[in-house]
């Protein structure tokens, strides 16, 4: 994508995000810069491509009309609650590092042609939330190198392979995963898309890409399924809250990942000698009892027992495929 066709969709996708109210499509052709050099014919085939590039990106564009009882001119924005994820937890680090981008935006302002729009909205006397521009830093996109090629992506429906680390892992696995659209939360990008490999929907966090984002099919050999809406989506796969508490024993040195949400666990000491007692923070237990295992010998699970279960069944699972093999 060219470094102008991308200012225009991000202009256009600012101005309907910023309106209170549904902006007709002369009003848009006004504000944003690369629509006013346009002619009549180029404008109307570049804002059509514009809008539906912006929707197959998961961009929920609502059209209606200035007018209720006057339904003669049809308008656009977009619900700035509609386009964000649902709240997302961040480490201290991470929400350090969100707290130094604002502060960047907050000084640096707006583009030059962002702000020109914003300008000749409120002069047209459009009611402008200049709050909902915290949803589309820009400077965001540029500091992830996946974004681009995920974004093309999700456009040409194309398959994508790469390196992903979760904040568990000391290492990244490979994912294939077939991208359905790209949202934000909190000045994070998130992939959302049809894991191939789990045969699942899953939502992947743009900074934990590892390495080049490749292409793993040809163009437009998936299709979105029909129905589809990626903000419901994003909401079902969203991590619940790290609000219970597990007790595991931990080999000295080793689950470092794990340490990162633990502490020295209280109360009578059962452990043997040569381990860590620690009391561990989580949220879903299938995905705690994945990171448990990744972890091998080094931890086992005393409580509690939904997750020492879980994890139990699935040693048993390898050991009888193993077994089988043999």
């Amino acid at each position: 994508m060219t470094a102008r066709k991308s200012e225009r969709l991000l202009n256009l996708l600012i101005t309907l995000l910023v309106s209170r109210t549904y902006v007709t499509k002369e009003r848009l052709r006004t504000v944003v810069e690369a629509y006013r050099e346009a002619g009549d014919e180029a404008f109307e085939k570049m804002f059509e491509r514009d809008k539906e590039e912006l929707r197959s990106l998961g961009v929920p564009i609502e059209v209606g009309f200035l007018d209720r009882a006057f339904e003669d001119e049809p308008g656009y924005r977009i619900e700035r609650s509609a386009f964000e994820l649902p709240d997302i937890d961040l480490t201290p680090e991470e929400a350090a590092v969100i707290g130094l981008a604002a502060r960047v935006w907050q000084h640096a302002g707006l583009a030059a042609a962002t702000s020109d729009a914003l300008v000749k909205l409120k002069a047209a006397g459009v009611s402008v939330d200049r709050a909902a521009l915290s949803v589309v830093q820009p400077q965001l996109s540029a500091e992830e190198p996946a974004f681009d090629p995920l974004w093309h992506a999700t456009r040409t429906r194309t398959p994508v392979t790469f390196g992903y680390r979760t904040s568990s892992a000391t290492r990244a696995a490979t994912r294939h995963l077939q991208p359905w659209g790209v949202v934000s939360s909190r000045g994070r990008w998130y992939v959302v898309g049809h894991d191939t490999d789990r045969g699942a929907p899953r939502v992947f966090r743009l900074s934990r890409v590892q390495g080049d984002v490749l292409l793993d099919g040809p163009a437009g050999s998936f299709e979105v399924p029909a129905g589809t809406v990626l903000r419901e989506v994003t909401r079902s796969l969203a991590p619940p809250p790290a609000d219970r508490t597990a007790e595991v024993l931990a080999r000295p040195g080793t689950a470092h990942g794990l340490r990162r949400h633990a502490q020295p666990a209280t109360g009578p000491d059962p452990r043997p000698a040569g381990w860590d007692r620690l009391s561990v923070t989580y949220g879903a237990g299938d995905a705690f009892a994945d990171e448990v295992l990744g972890y091998g010998a080094d931890v086992v699970v005393l409580a509690p027992d939904e997750v020492r279960d879980s994890v139990l069944r699935r040693l048993r699972e390898v050991a009888g495929a193993q077994e089988a093999a043999s």
